[in-house]
């Protein structure tokens, strides 16, 4: 398992990468899906960035408040203690069906991805020091990984981005040039 310090590094590198991947299309680009059941490349870096603010960090923030230790919720489930230990996604296509509550709105502009990415970096670097006095009790359930706490949350950003760099090589092939 990485350190937060490391994991942020990381994170870092995976955000940068994204962002420095955006010069090469224009709107249009990253507004093109591949079906109509796919995602385009700018809604895949929206669902990156709203995952990270509004789930992700968000459920950090609340393991990082004290609470009742009765109201946590067991332990990780055996996909989630499987990718920790791993330090990894399982490397295949997870596909949820569209709807309006999942599926990320097409970006209204590059700059607006661009602007998110950066949120999202910032958010990671006021977080990482946080975590050392984190308690490993609270935790929030993942729908996938079961219980994860505030550092397991952190990690999971990471994570999460690096295993979408799968879809982006395979978005990038499809797109007409």
């Amino acid at each position: 398992m990485s350190t937060t310090k490391e994991s942020l590094q990381r994170f870092e590198e995976t955000a940068l990468h994204y962002i420095h991947e955006l010069d090469s299309f224009s709107l249009d680009q990253l507004q093109q899906k591949p079906s109509d059941n796919e995602w385009s490349i700018g809604q895949m870096i929206q669902h990156l960035i709203n995952s990270a603010l509004h789930m992700h960090l968000r459920n950090m923030d609340q393991c990082l408040v004290p609470k009742d230790p009765q109201g946590s919720p067991a332990g990780k489930t055996e996909t989630g203690a499987a990718a920790f230990a791993q330090g990894s996604f399982p490397p295949i296509r997870i596909q949820v069906p569209p709807s309006p509550q999942y599926t990320p709105k097409q970006p209204e502009s590059k700059e607006q991805l661009i602007q998110g990415l950066h949120a999202v970096i910032q958010r990671m670097k006021e977080a990482e020091p946080t975590l050392e006095k984190a308690s490993k009790q609270n935790t929030l359930s993942h729908p996938s990984f079961g219980g994860l706490n505030a550092e397991e949350w952190f990690l999971l950003v990471e994570m999460h981005y690096r295993h979408h760099l799968l879809q982006l090589d395979r978005l990038k092939q499809g797109l007409a040039f």
